[in-house]
């Protein structure tokens, strides 16, 4: 039994990737590797796999934007489960390239989709994001929300993804599940998220930068809580049978919210990595950015009904350990 994880090389996919070979499953991991953040972190995070994991473990450097190259790469290989979590991240930068967005988050879902046509009855988890929640003003954000008003480029490629989902969903009967992730942090995450760059200015003495003045909430979810319910996932396809399923479609096909119900305060935040760090943060108050979003709030009732999806970390346990870990893996 193979799974298929795009987006090895990244925090979710890398993290997945590490909980699927540890239950005895082995992995065929692809990631293009591109330089959005900094490859020697996602270069580290394929070598921990490789060393802790040996020949369970694949990776191919790959871009699943390129068809070609994706079928060559997976040539031959029984894949058994697809989780789908490469993509160009981060709301701010879909302003400064948009096209990077449409190439991945477009054309290389297309791609996965294809993939996962050509082998019937293949479960395909893929990733789409809080993102597609807009200025929503509804809180929690629930599934059954109107998400038909994004305020970034990256939040309209998320929705576009789940749209083209229910339509191969519809049209082949492909099992799916789609996780709109909430701000997921912890060890060996993404240098542009506000827990490593608050951790990162903090311990160099250097002013952080506090949007909205900080009048800001998150629902922070942790890494290890967001891998459970991936994989909770993968274990239960949806079922063809007509029935609606969460986010309201009635082809086999899911949505899920998945994120630690807690929607905190972004000082509070600050304040743990301040008393984590052992040293106070200099607030630099700037006003909301654009494509930003005030407020996030998971309503996580419909993951919790069907796979018994429970987050168990709050950021005062996970915000210290991903701290320790960013002393530890930068000698700080």
């Amino acid at each position: 039994m193979t799974i298929l994880v795009t987006g090895a090389a990244g925090f979710i996919g890398f993290h997945v990737a590490g909980r699927l070979l540890a239950r005895g499953q082995a992995v065929i991991g692809i990631d293009n590797l591109n330089a959005y953040y900094p490859v020697s972190l996602k270069r580290d995070r394929i070598t921990d796999l490789q060393a802790r994991y040996g020949d369970a473990f694949r990776f191919v450097a790959v871009d699943f934007a390129d068809d070609a190259a994706l079928a060559a790469a997976l040539a031959g290989i029984d894949i058994t489960g697809i989780v789908h979590l490469g993509a160009q991240a981060g709301v701010r930068y879909s302003i400064e390239n948009p096209r990077a967005y449409a190439q991945s988050n477009l054309v290389g879902h297309l791609n996965l989709l294809e993939v996962a046509r050509e082998r019937p009855g293949v479960h395909l988890v893929y990733a789409s994001s809080s993102s597609v929640y807009g200025a929503n003003d509804s809180l929690p954000f629930r599934v059954e929300d109107r998400v038909d008003h994004p305020v970034s480029l990256y939040a309209a490629t998320k929705k576009a993804d789940e749209l083209m989902s229910e339509a191969y969903a519809h049209l082949y009967r492909i099992p799916m599940t789609g996780l709109r992730f909430f701000t997921v942090y912890g060890p060996w995450g993404r240098p542009d998220m506000a827990a490593w760059l608050f951790t990162d200015a903090i311990l160099a003495g250097r002013p952080i930068r506090v949007f909205n003045g900080g009048d800001m909430r998150r629902d922070f979810t942790y890494i290890d809580d967001i891998v459970s319910g991936v994989l909770a996932s993968l274990d239960h396809p949806p079922a063809d049978d007509g029935g609606e399923k969460a986010g309201g479609s009635r082809s086999p096909h899911a949505i899920y919210n998945i994120g630690n119900n807690r929607s905190e305060e972004l000082g509070r935040l600050i304040d743990l990595i301040e008393a984590a760090c052992g040293r106070p943060a200099i607030r630099d108050f700037q006003p909301m950015q654009a494509g930003d979003v005030k407020e996030t709030y998971a309503d996580i009732s419909a993951i919790q009904r069907d796979l018994g999806f429970a987050p168990t970390t709050p950021i005062e346990i996970g915000i210290p350990r991903f701290v320790d870990w960013f002393r530890a893996y930068h000698s700080v």
